[in-house]
Order: C-alpha cells, then sequence, then structure tokens
C-alpha cells in the first residue's frame, strides 16, 4: 500500500466529521454506554482489576520475547491436530491464499464472522475483483457493508449508526419494509437481519473468521463473539479459514483466559461474551457438524519488523477490546473514518504507520492530544499515548528511523526551520526573555492579522487566538516569598 493520503485529504475528512452532528450525537451516546459498563463491571466483579492487567501484560510480553518459538509450537501441533497452516508474508499473500481455496472448491461466495485482519488485507475489494462475493454475518458489519463503508470501530463496527438509519438502511437496501415506529425495537431490526442471512447460511461452502488468541501448546484458536454468526460461519461451513495476525499467538489456555477476563470488559463492559469458540481440530469422525478443513493463515504484514524494534513491540501486545477508542477525547469527536484507516483511534495511531508504512500514514498521529486516557484505561498497559509520541519524532525525522516508510516521509521544511528556531530560544535565557517581552507587546496583532500569517493560519482555523500575557516572570518576581534570579 502506497500514497496512502495526504495531509489535506485528512483535514478535509476531520473537517467534514467535525460537522456531522449526528455521527458525533451517536458517537457520544455510544462511547457514553461503553464507559459506563466497563467502569461498573470492574467496580463489581473484580476485586483487583490493576493486578490482573499486570498479569494480562506479562503474559503478552512473555509470548512475543518467546514468539517464534511459539509460532513454530503453534504450526506443530495445529497440524497434528489436522488443520492446515499457510503462512502470509503480506496482505498479497494472504488474499492470494484465500483465492486459491475458492478456486479449488469451486466456490464463489464466501461468508465471514467479523475479522479485522480480514479488514486490514482489503480481503472483500480483493475477492470482489476477482468475481467472488464476500458477505458479511456481523451485525455490525453487515449495516456498513451495505452502503459501502469501512468499520468505524475495532469492536463495534457500525457505531456511529442509530437504530433509526439502521432502519433506513434495511429498508433501502433489503426492502424490509420496516415502519417508523418498528425503529423503536431492537429486536425488529435484529430479525431483518437474522431473515437476511439465514438465507446466505443454508448452503454456504467456505466460513472466515479471525482468532482473538491462538494456543500454541494446543494447536487450537479461540474465538470470541456475542451474535452466533461466528459460530456458524466456522461450523456450518465444508472449509473454514481463520485469518490470524502473528501477534495472537499465546503460550497456553491459562494465558487465553486471563486475556479473555482483560478483553471482555474493556471492550463491551460485559462480564463474559456470549459464545466461545475454541476450535481444536476439523471435524472428527462420527461428528455431526464442524467443517471438513479448517485452515490458518498466519499472517505477518509487517509484524515480524514490529517485534523487531526494541521499543515499538510493545504494540503488538493490543488485544483488540477498543477501549482506547471508547475513552479517547479525539476519536469520540470525529469517528473512526476520519482516522482513514483500518486501525482508528489510539492503537490506529501506533499499529497503523508500522503496518502499512508512516510515510502513508504520518497525518493520523496529529489525532491525538496526548491526555494519557488511552495509556491508563489500556488493559495490557500498552503505553500508548508514550508510543504516540515517539512516533510523531519518527514523523519529524528525529526518530531512531526504524520505522517502515520513515525515509520517504515528507517533511514540512517550514515547519522544521521554526522548531529550530523555537528551540534556539527556548534554550537561552536571554532570547526567551526578549521574545516573551515582544509577544507582551506586538503578540495582540496576531488577532488582526492572524489569518494572512503562513503557519499561524493554518493553527488558527480551529482554534481561538489566545490571550497573551507574558508577564509570567514578572508576576513570579512579585510573589512574596519568591526569590527570583
Amino acid at each position: 500500500m502506497s500514497n496512502f493520503h495526504s495531509t489535506k485529504q485528512y483535514e478535509e475528512i476531520v473537517h467534514t466529521k467535525l460537522h456531522d452532528k449526528q455521527m458525533r450525537e451517536n458517537l457520544k451516546s455510544g462511547m457514553r454506554t461503553l464507559k459506563k459498563n466497563r467502569k461498573n463491571t470492574i467496580a463489581n466483579r473484580y476485586k483487583d482489576w490493576e493486578a490482573l492487567r499486570e498479569l494480562g501484560r506479562k503474559v503478552k510480553q512473555n509470548a512475543l520475547a518467546k514468539l517464534p518459538e511459539l509460532l513454530e509450537r503453534f504450526e506443530q501441533n495445529a497440524i497434528k491436530n489436522g488443520f492446515k497452516v499457510h503462512w502470509a508474508s503480506d496482505a498479497k499473500e494472504a488474499n492470494e491464499v484465500i483465492l486459491a481455496l475458492m478456486h479449488k472448491n469451486d466456490a464463489n461466495i464466501i461468508l465471514k464472522g467479523k475479522s479485522m485482519a480480514s479488514e486490514e488485507i482489503h480481503l472483500n475489494h480483493y475477492l470482489q475483483e476477482h468475481s467472488i462475493d464476500a458477505k458479511e454475518t456481523d451485525l455490525g458489519e453487515l449495516i456498513i457493508q451495505l452502503i459501502d463503508e469501512p468499520p468505524v470501530h475495532i469492536v463495534v463496527p457500525a457505531i456511529h449508526k442509530n437504530r433509526y438509519e439502521v432502519r433506513d438502511i434495511f429498508n433501502d437496501k433489503l426492502g424490509a419494509g420496516l415502519k417508523d415506529e418498528d425503529a423503536e425495537s431492537i429486536e425488529t431490526l435484529n430479525g431483518v437481519a437474522r431473515g437476511h442471512l439465514r438465507q446466505k447460511f443454508k448452503d454456504f461452502k467456505i466460513g472466515l473468521s479471525g482468532v482473538n488468541f491462538a494456543i500454541a501448546d494446543e494447536g487450537a484458536i479461540w474465538l470470541i463473539e456475542n451474535e452466533g454468526n461466528g459460530r456458524m460461519s466456522t461450523t456450518a461451513c465444508d472449509i473454514h479459514i481463520a485469518i490470524c495476525g502473528i501477534e495472537k499467538i499465546v503460550e497456553s489456555f491459562e494465558d487465553a483466559s486471563i486475556l479473555d477476563m482483560l478483553l471482555v470488559p474493556s471492550a463491551t463492559g460485559a462480564n463474559i461474551s456470549c459464545y466461545n469458540n475454541i476450535i481444536a481440530h476439523p471435524r472428527q469422525k462420527g461428528e455431526l457438524d464442524g467443517p471438513k478443513e479448517v485452515h490458518i493463515i498466519l499472517l505477518d504484514n509487517n509484524r515480524s519488523k514490529i517485534l523487531a524494534d526494541s521499543h515499538y513491540y510493545r504494540s503488538l501486545s493490543c488485544i483488540r477490546c477498543g477501549t482506547c477508542l471508547n475513552h479517547c477525547p479525539v476519536y469520540d469527536k470525529i469517528g473512526g473514518h476520519a482516522y482513514l484507516s483500518t486501525y482508528p483511534g489510539p492503537i490506529g495511531e501506533v499499529v497503523s504507520p508500522q503496518i502499512f508504512g508512516i510515510d502513508n500514514c504520518a497525518p493520523m498521529l496529529n489525532l491525538c492530544s496526548l491526555c494519557g486516557r488511552c495509556s491508563e484505561v489500556c488493559p495490557v498497559k500498552i503505553p500508548l499515548a508514550e508510543l504516540i509520541r515517539d512516533l510523531r519524532s519518527e514523523k519529524a525525522g528525529e526518530g531512531r528511523g526504524g520505522v517502515v516508510g520513515y525515509a520517504n516521509v515528507h517533511r514540512n521544511a517550514l515547519e522544521r526551520r521554526s522548531f529550530a528556531v523555537f528551540t534556539y530560544i527556548a534554550t537561552s535565557g536571554f532570547m526567551w526573555r526578549i521574545t516573551a517581552s515582544m509577544v507582551r507587546i506586538f503578540g495582540g496583532m496576531g488577532k488582526i492579522f492572524g489569518g494572512i500569517i503562513p503557519g499561524l493560519n493554518s493553527w488558527l482555523r480551529y482554534r481561538a487566538y489566545p490571550d497573551l500575557d507574558a508577564s509570567l516572570h514578572a508576576n513570579l518576581k512579585k510573589m512574596q516569598g519568591v526569590i527570583y534570579e
């Protein structure tokens, strides 16, 4: 993926989303509910949430420290269990594996459980180009597929749509014939989706899923969901394909159980998910259901490069709970689409530049206030705000230079010169005092001419010009008990 998006495109979509009042209202309502549920569950169910977080952090760090070994162990045990394991170094290879399986089995439709990895490799678009129909079966994914939109959230893909908008989508795209009052009943809306998908599930041959945890000691995969469609997509078909990012490997069921206890309350605020699907082998002799073949695609897509970085490797600890999005004061104003990437929000700002290249995703690093809330709530203690700040250094050409696409980032010469001047002034006591005096005398003129001053006019596009005093040092001298030197 190259020539991803320009700064101008980011500015335009952020501007559009900020003025989408309905979307912002929907997000505000959804985020409020998710945060409240999480807070209540943690307070009422867990005796020591912080100790569990620390345990989860250690589980992921242990898995990442031994990842090459665990991957080999998983492959050996999975093959022993009857799985077919494929390795994909990038999106192209993963897509080609799936296409080959579709052709081999003479299938032109695939039913998908929720999978962010499939979004990452743009599987639906790839299959469509090869005359194969990929149908989403998760309710949120179905809603946005009907209107040709990508997910807005990594857990709740259609959280930006309210029930009335969903009713209109079902009427327009599925001919549901819902009346205005039908939107008041969530069950009625669910019934439309259920009836639509049941027809698809009757005779499909190939199903696809993601993977929440892949257990090396057992050669098994663990899928978590709340709707039952994931179980249908992986059990009612003849062939099940699972896309698994290599960072999803953990050592044991015990490790996966610890992460599960962190994932569910962080994602939705529930005590436990409705369905925990642990798949240890294809259909065995004498069994009445289950796929005859299970293919597991171990996807790298620059994850090995992230793992090799002594600093940024911590981002691979992510368990895809989405709670950092729910608590982000930027995300809930602009929504996931404004990030122009598969992975939005704080975790997206950390992993997207490393997966797709920082040259492709550099502008999204601006979509952060560095408030630190994401780091505070991350269930496995990823220092997200710290990593975002450090990736900004990479973007500015002042990092260590190991991030994918580092050499190709377009860096603003005016910005670099401006910060060089600021650094000189800020590290010289004499120049700082002189500048402060000048600001006190002439700073107010920025209100008058700010709209035509390069750099300042861009800053003022979304901000009010501040009242500049610059008299801190003078005021300090006047304070009783302060000796000013």
